[in-house]
């Protein structure tokens, strides 16, 4: 990477962790996925009970087989096998999980987590229920405002997502959000943390790398 773009990019992340900061969020980054390991094991106990909402990115960082190594009481959404039912049971139990692993749609300069759901149960754990969560993200997450927020979802993580779910939303057809009624659409809840209560409770890693959508 260019010497002066990756400059750029550092002062935007220190003014992200700053503000995120200032806004009762621990923040930190890291260089690359073994980095992300090493922190997430800084914050998470094996025996804990840990849950995840859903996210590519922790697929790409390897931390979903990491929670699958059997240290943990992962309640894994992802097993083969599971029927609507037993998926619903785990969105449940996540609220009661020690930690809750999740990736954010947007990050804003601001130190904003900014975030849509089809169901949920993502951002409602979020919000409130497990004791820690950790947001891991790319530094392709971060935009300058709620603004830019907003657009992001609606050019990129609404439309892709919808395409790697097999919707048949308009979104897949045209490559961006058409604010449609289809009984497929996934962006049904919107939400924007601008403030932790609880200090520390949600900590959030940058991945000096793209990820996830």
């Amino acid at each position: 990477m260019d010497k002066n773009v990756l400059w750029n990019i550092e002062q935007r992340v220190k003014t992200t962790i700053d503000n995120l900061e200032k806004n009762n969020m621990e923040a930190y980054f890291v260089k690359n996925e073994e980095e992300v390991l090493s922190k997430v094991k800084e914050f998470i106990n094996e025996g804990e009970t840990v849950a995840v909402g859903g996210s590519m990115t922790l697929f790409e960082t390897g931390i979903i087989d990491y929670l699958r190594s059997g240290k943990f009481n992962f309640l894994d959404r992802y097993k083969e096998g599971l029927t609507p039912d037993e998926i619903k049971e785990i969105f449940r139990k996540g609220f009661f999980a020690d930690s809750y692993l999740v990736s954010t749609n947007a990050l804003t300069e601001n130190g904003e987590l900014y975030n849509v759901d089809g169901n949920g149960n993502r951002v409602a754990a979020m919000l409130y229920g497990p004791d820690k969560v950790i947001v891991i993200a790319g530094i392709n997450k971060i935009v300058k405002d709620v603004h830019e927020a907003i657009n992001r979802n609606r050019e990129i993580s609404a439309p892709v997502n919808a395409k790697r779910l097999n919707k048949t939303t308009p979104c897949t057809k045209v490559g961006h959000c058409m604010d449609c009624k289809s009984s497929d659409r996934i962006c049904n809840e919107y939400t924007l943390i601008r403030r932790q209560g609880k200090k520390g409770r949600i900590k959030v890693i940058i991945v000096g790398k793209d990820l996830g959508y």
